[in-house]
């Protein structure tokens, strides 16, 4: 006798929703060339980065934190929005 559940547990779909989020980010980080500067635009590139390598290693130990890391991301983007409106 297996040790395997004969049983699926139901798949979750936030981590889909939070990696569709993380994805998005990359192509919004990009399109902020537009009204931010290149520096800033590098630095969310950098933040980006672990966030997706982490979205991906919690996509199935952490389901609903990788919707809170596309959360932080666009929290981040935000930030550098009004922080460069601010110095304009």
């Amino acid at each position: 006798m297996s040790d395997v559940p004969s049983r699926r547990t139901p798949l979750s779909p936030w981590p889909f929703v939070g990696l569709g989020g993380l994805a998005c980010l990359g192509f919004l980080y990009g399109g902020s060339l537009i009204f931010l500067p290149w520096w800033t635009v590098a630095i969310l590139y950098v933040l980006w980065l672990p966030l997706m390598v982490t979205g991906s290693r919690w996509f199935a130990e952490r389901p609903k934190g990788v919707v809170w890391l596309a959360a932080t991301g666009v929290a981040a983007w935000l930030l550098a929005v009004l922080v460069a409106a601010a110095a304009a």
